[in-house]
């Protein structure tokens, strides 16, 4: 059995710590407004989560972009940028061997929690629940 984990396996202990640093570090850089671009300049970037590769080398940062009008516009100025914040970002990640190359996609999951609660909150739902329940009682 090999010891390196597998594509369909949850990422190591590892991975999570340097992603939530790496997450923290990109935070801390857009807060501060150093990276001057026009798409970005009216938008509060949220970043949610950062995902590591198994060799550390490639970051992937889920963003939330609010107050934007075009989410694919702040995506893609950050992708623009991506080389310079991963320049600054270096000096509060100087324990790693090698910087890894920073992709920034637009994190969905908040648009997809609200879908689900408005389905579960949906009157056919409710009614089928109620059904189900009618069941269980008797």
């Amino acid at each position: 059995m090999s010891k390196h984990a597998s594509a369909g396996s949850a990422p190591s202990q590892r991975q999570l710590r340097v992603g939530e640093q790496v997450r923290h570090a990109i935070a801390q850089l857009l807060q501060r407004g150093e990276v001057i671009d026009d798409t970005l300049e009216s938008t509060v970037v949220s970043v949610s989560e950062v995902r590591m590769s198994p060799d550390l080398k490639i970051a992937t940062a889920y963003v939330s972009p609010i107050g934007a009008a075009d989410k694919d516009a702040v995506v893609a100025a950050l992708n623009r940028h991506a080389r310079f914040i991963r320049g600054r970002i270096t000096p509060s990640l100087r324990q790693m061997k090698y910087m890894p190359e920073l992709r920034f996609r637009f994190d969905d999951s908040f648009e997809n929690f609200n879908k689900i609660d408005r389905l579960l909150k949906s009157p056919e739902v409710a009614r089928d629940l109620k059904d189900e329940q009618d069941e269980g009682d008797a």
